[in-house]
């Protein structure tokens, strides 16, 4: 067994090394893409949260969004600069979070009946199911999929295997980070513009109340390349919000609609440890 595990890891740093910066989908090692040095804008203002709030009623029939506030926690509009950075052109996939799976014998993507109940979510348990993983593997025909039911640490541990593995240092990304790379410079309110097109994403407008492959929405992307900046999964960052024990989430996800929550802008905390079927992650490599 000890044996076996020595070569399946040999074969992977040889997968690893000759597969960075390919230009291919979804190889095991994350394809970056460079956000170039500069200021860029972020945060909303008024009349973007308005907008957004607008729109989410209009798509649910009722405005408990904007009674909860859920907008009104957002960073106030303005510039920042930030220097050059890479980040993950995708969000981790499966395929690629098996390859650490494989490698550490790390606990799987999975959560049991009495800590998702505990979680108090909207989400029906059996829903988890569809994304849980069976003896260390990905579920059929989901191996393109964004990775879900990770933790921050879950996130975290990937990118310190990763790190190690000889091809640069490798983190999540700051809400700061991740926000440029999904709007541009220019403070855009989606990362394609500033009007919602539920074509340009996987959300619960016009997808299939569920994940899909990554990078199947090339008209929203943003200015710099980035795919699935919006909807498809909310993803973790490095930034601790407000509660302890919290981290900012962001991007919106495939069961919201409107879509407000969908913003580079919209930010919300969410309990390190949960494992949601609608976080994933992406990362910076330095």
């Amino acid at each position: 067994m000890m044996r076996a595990a020595g070569m399946y890891q040999a074969v992977l740093l040889v997968t690893l090394a000759t597969t960075v910066g390919a230009r291919a989908g979804d190889t095991v090692m994350p394809e970056t893409i460079t956000i170039p040095a500069g200021y860029f804008i972020a945060g909303s203002n008024q009349a973007e949260r308005t907008a957004a709030y607008d729109l989410d009623q209009a798509a649910y029939g009722h405005d408990r969004v904007r009674k909860w506030g859920w907008y009104d926690d957002e960073r106030p509009r303005q510039k920042f600069h930030m220097p050059a950075f890479d980040i993950t052109r995708r969000l981790v996939s499966n395929r690629q979070y098996a390859a650490f799976i494989a490698a550490t014998a790390h606990p799987a993507p999975d959560v049991d009946k009495k800590t998702w109940r505990g979680y108090g979510l909207i989400h029906p348990y059996h829903r988890t199911r569809r994304h849980a993983w069976t003896e260390g593997r990905p579920p059929a025909g989901r191996e393109h999929h964004p990775v879900v039911m990770v933790s921050h640490q879950d996130a975290s541990a990937y990118a310190a295997w990763l790190s190690r593995q000889g091809v640069g240092q490798w983190r999540l990304p700051t809400e700061l980070e991740w926000e440029k790379a999904a709007r541009g410079a220019e403070g855009r309110r989606y990362p394609w513009g500033d009007i919602y097109d539920a074509r340009n994403l996987n959300s619960h407008d016009g997808g299939p109340f569920d994940t899909m492959a990554v990078g199947l929405f090339p008209h929203g992307a943003s200015p710099y390349g980035l795919l699935d900046p919006a909807g498809q999964v909310f993803e973790w960052t490095a930034t601790a919000a407000r509660k302890a024990g919290r981290f900012l989430v962001k991007g919106g996800s495939w069961d919201d609609k409107g879509c407000g929550i969908c913003r580079p802008a919209a930010r919300h905390g969410r309990p390190a440890a949960i494992k949601h079927i609608l976080i994933g992650f992406r990362l910076i490599r330095e």
